[in-house]
């Protein structure tokens, strides 16, 4: 818009760079909103209200779907929390607990209360918070391995993404495996976080040999293009299952699970089959 001359200061263009000044008269015309994008965000919020597990008062907890960001910001408009926001409109605190990533589906929290995410805040920072993912990885696991404790560092941003590295530099990271079951070339696993830093079960994972499927920042490529996925789409098949916590106001503890898509479902039953 600046571009175009459709905002002006003054009765004048001005670069981006230009900082507005006390009485400065600022007048922006030309102002177009794509019905468009409202249908595709309305779109959403309906399949997001159908995504709800649980609500009360004081939080909502959603089963985020694949493929959605859990907010806004580089390039994207609206994330998880934005449209929550539209869907709860009369509610005036909302905000993650946690993050997902745009292709982990499963559990996600948000606090509708300040009292609430301090809470939850807490109990995450003293690891109170116990989480189950289910992730699906290339090759047989070994049943020695039942615990993963490797240090992860961060790297620095690399055009854009985020990576992480295991290196005796890193923090201390912490993860417990249990098989759930053994396919003909795949294992679906129990992973349980005990620690939580950024891209823990995929970095574990990778490292030990049995990378996560379609995982395009630690898996295997090679090993990706033989898989025959039929209906399924081609996202990290990372799933966060379950959650147990201490409910900020009733004080007690609170279990919850996050039940699989039907397309996941679907693809599981067919390796089953075969």
């Amino acid at each position: 818009m600046l571009r175009k001359g459709n905002i002006r200061v003054n009765k004048k263009r001005v670069k981006p760079k230009y900082k507005l000044k006390n009485k400065d008269i600022v007048k922006i015309t030309n102002i177009k909103f794509q019905n468009k994008t409202n249908k595709y965000i309305d779109k959403n919020i309906i399949k997001l209200e159908k995504s709800i597990l649980y609500e009360d008062n004081y939080l909502i907890i959603i089963n985020k779907p694949v493929g959605i960001s859990v907010h806004g910001g580089s390039g994207i408009n609206y994330g998880i929390i934005e449209r929550i926001r539209l869907l709860r409109s009369k509610v005036k605190y909302l905000e993650l607990v946690h993050r997902l990533d745009k292709d982990t589906s499963g559990i996600l929290i948000i606090a509708k209360k300040r009292s609430t995410l301090v809470s939850l805040h807490k109990q995450i920072r003293e690891l109170k918070v116990k989480k189950k993912y289910l992730t699906l990885v290339h090759g047989l696991w070994s049943k020695k391995i039942k615990k993963v404790d490797l240090p992860i560092l961060k790297n620095k941003k690399n055009k854009g993404i985020n990576l992480v590295k295991i290196s005796s530099l890193g923090k201390k990271s912490q993860t417990i495996f249990e098989i759930k079951k053994k396919y003909f070339n795949m294992t679906l696993l129990y992973a349980i976080p005990i620690t939580g830093r950024t891209h823990q079960i995929r970095i574990h994972t990778s490292h030990i040999g049995n990378p996560i499927i379609f995982d395009n920042k630690y898996g295997n490529k090679i090993l990706d293009n033989k898989i025959n996925i039929q209906n399924l789409r081609k996202k990290i098949i990372l799933h966060a299952y379950s959650m147990k916590f201490i409910h900020p106001n009733t004080k007690s503890e609170f279990y919850i699970q996050a039940p699989l898509s039907i397309e996941l479902k679907k693809y599981l039953k067919s390796l089953n089959n075969n």
